[in-house]
């Protein structure tokens, strides 16, 4: 060996006995108890060697740093001392050091890269180590086994995030699964959604899948046929030369999950998402995809053209499930035209079209509700338009009835402004007509109220219009016990009502107590405010508000 690189290589041991330190983790087999899913924590290292400067990792990005050190170091690298002398010093060391930790700290594989600064100026990566425990390996393709024909070929229930973090994960490792069943990965990943469909978690394991997907198209698939000619963060794809994609096996695999990937984060990703799932159609297209290119254009083809195609006098429509959005045209505005439109959207629904989803409006009218908080979007003016005309209200109503779906979002709102689908219809036909309270009820019993908060400014308008009395009052507390705490209606005087009273005692009695604490905090202001009405009360109203106080103690 050249004796000069001994302090270098030293240098670089010492990094790394820093890192296996931090990775140590005494909870390690705490941890990988949670799931059968997860055999070990750690699979990855990074050794980085720039400017002198050595850093270990265990992200291929960097994000993560646990010891730096500042090396001083007069000359370079050669690309030959980095493969001849580093690296198998450092695969030495670095075996060695993984056999010392407990079995729960590294999953069945671990690899282990370097990227080095050489003489050139340039960048040498190299992979340093690779360790397959082949024991760990078998007992995690058991486990895979099992939990996929327990789970989810026989399961009947909702299924735990922290499962499916792993098995989407595990199904797209090639050393796991060396042979890409595209078929078979789809088909899984979408029994993850049957089965945890009406589930709060249901956006979550959505959202698992897709960041599965989208890594294993960005860092195992993109790179065998493109290069990215941008940069880290504004990624720009350009076919290599001589790339063409296998006509059979392994090729078309690979393409039905990029397509199925591009289009789940058309669907179910934010906005801001909507041109990586283009890329990956577009890159797919461009490998010769015809079927890549149709999607873009038309949709999946699930749904029969007649259904996803609307062409009148009147109205025009076209639906594209892929993209999950519905383009009206008004050409002309009446009843009858948005008769038409709305036939469409329920027809589609009710044959399976996301109901996630948004509409794309043109037409030459821009009503709004009188709701505060609402998105000025073209799904909202769509439907305030529509309330213009009383003969498609029953329309309106069906329409919400086969839009509402909890945990279901129009997609054209985010944040405070996001919306169940239903909501603008069942809003408008609320506040239009007393014979619609059935359907707000039954819309309200459905919010997510962990996600959405829009409910506050329709509950609020609702009171507004008609006031509280005795054939409001139990719409308005169902409003109410589904709005956020931040909502504040001026109630105390109304309620001042013995009769009114009465019948909000008639309400609270049933719920759950933390139900009727919300519903004092919204009104009184809290369990404490009321104990004062109490005290100074007296007779059969005394009685109201201390039986009131009692709904909200548990137990």
């Amino acid at each position: 060996m050249d004796y000069s690189m001994e302090p270098i290589i030293e240098e670089m041991k010492q990094e790394i006995d820093k890192w296996i330190a931090f990775i140590n983790d005494k909870d390690a087999e705490k941890i990988v108890k949670r799931t059968t899913l997860q055999v070990g924590i750690h699979g990855y290292a990074l050794l980085k060697y720039e400017g002198g400067r050595v850093d270990v990792t265990d992200y291929p990005l960097d994000l993560s740093v646990p010891g730096k050190s500042r090396l001083s170091t007069g000359g370079g690298l050669t690309e030959e001392q980095v493969r001849e002398q580093i690296v198998p010093e450092l695969a030495r060391h670095m075996q060695h050091r993984l056999s010392s930790l407990p079995q729960a700290v590294l999953d069945y594989r671990f690899d282990f890269e370097g990227n080095f600064q050489v003489v050139n100026g340039g960048t040498v990566k190299v992979p340093i180590l690779k360790y397959v425990d082949e024991a760990k390996k078998q007992q995690l393709l058991d486990r895979i086994g099992s939990y996929i024909s327990s789970k989810l070929e026989a399961g009947k229930y909702p299924t735990k995030p922290l499962e499916t973090f792993f098995l989407a994960r595990h199904l797209l490792d090639e050393e796991l699964f060396p042979v890409l069943d595209s078929g078979r990965i789809i088909g899984l990943y979408e029994r993850i959604q049957v089965l945890n469909k009406g589930s709060k978690h249901l956006a979550e394991h959505r959202n698992t899948l897709t960041v599965a997907l989208r890594n294993w198209v960005e860092e195992q698939w993109l790179p065998r046929y493109f290069e990215n000619t941008g940069s880290e963060w504004e990624k720009e794809y350009t076919r290599k030369s001589g790339a063409v994609l296998e006509q059979s096996g392994s090729g078309q695999e690979a393409v039905e999950l990029v397509i199925y990937g591009a289009v789940s984060i058309l669907r179910y990703e934010p906005s801001y998402s909507r041109s990586t799932g283009l890329t990956f159609l577009n890159c797919v297209t461009a490998l010769g995809s015809t079927r890549a290119d149709r999607l873009i254009r038309e949709g999946s083809g699930a749904l029969a053209e007649d259904v996803t195609r609307l062409k009148t006098e009147l109205v025009e429509g076209i639906a594209n499930d892929v993209f999950a959005e519905v383009s009206i045209h008004m050409k002309q505005e009446s009843g009858e035209s948005y008769g038409q439109a709305l036939r469409f959207l329920i027809t589609l629904l009710k044959q399976g079209f996301p109901k996630s989803y948004q509409i794309k409006l043109k037409s030459a009218v821009k009503s709004w509700l009188p709701v505060k908080g609402l998105a000025k979007s073209g799904t909202h003016r769509f439907f305030a338009n529509a309330l213009e005309y009383p003969e498609v209200h029953p329309l309106l109503e069906e329409y919400a009835r086969a839009a509402m779906e909890t945990f279901e979002w129009y997609t054209d709102t985010e944040g405070e402004k996001c919306c169940m689908p239903g909501s603008y219809a069942v809003f408008g036909l609320g506040l239009s007509d007393r014979t619609y309270f059935p359907v707000v009820r039954e819309y309200m019993e459905k919010v997510d109220v962990e996600h959405q908060s829009v409910q506050n400014g329709f509950t609020a308008a609702l009171y507004g219009h008609y006031g509280i009395n005795t054939e409001t009052l139990p719409v308005l507390v169902t409003c109410m016990l589904y709005s956020t705490d931040s909502l504040k209606l001026k109630l105390m005087k109304e309620l001042e009502d013995e009769k009114l009273l009465r019948l909000l005692l008639s309400q609270v009695r049933g719920l759950q107590y933390y139900q009727s604490e919300h519903l004092v905090y919204l009104i009184w202001g809290g369990k404490d405010k009321l104990k004062k009405l109490a005290d100074k009360a007296e007779g059969d109203k005394k009685q109201v508000f201390e039986e009131l106080m009692q709904a909200c103690r548990r137990g």
